[in-house]
């Protein structure tokens, strides 16, 4: 199927029907604005661009350990290198670190 056949599907009412709406009443679309936020990881700046609601759960987090945004992102830059040697896409690796921490 080509990608316009499907696109006319979803057009055309063609979708399955959602149970639970994930849009609560008081969603809050402030938190899917991107911001870019300069951090120093391992001694060195870099600008990270995260949806608000990352930046949130990141703020917890390092509340939580006693410590700030950026020791907590240079802990996890670390990591990632010994552990894994490194990874293409840091941003994506702190929305998952996100996700699991809040899935806890």
């Amino acid at each position: 199927m080509e990608y316009g056949e499907r696109r006319s599907e979803w057009t055309s009412g063609s979708h399955h029907d959602v149970r639970i709406d994930p849009f609560v009443s008081e969603f809050d679309m402030g938190l899917a604005q991107p911001l870019s936020r300069s951090v120093r990881l391992n001694g060195y700046a870099t600008c990270l661009r995260l949806e608000q609601v990352y930046w949130n759960i990141l703020t917890d987090m390092a509340r939580e350990n006693c410590c700030s945004v950026s020791a907590l992102l240079s802990h996890v830059d670390r990591e990632v290198h010994l552990r894994h040697g490194g990874v293409k896409n840091f941003s994506g690796l702190v929305r998952v670190v996100c996700v699991v921490h809040s899935q806890k």
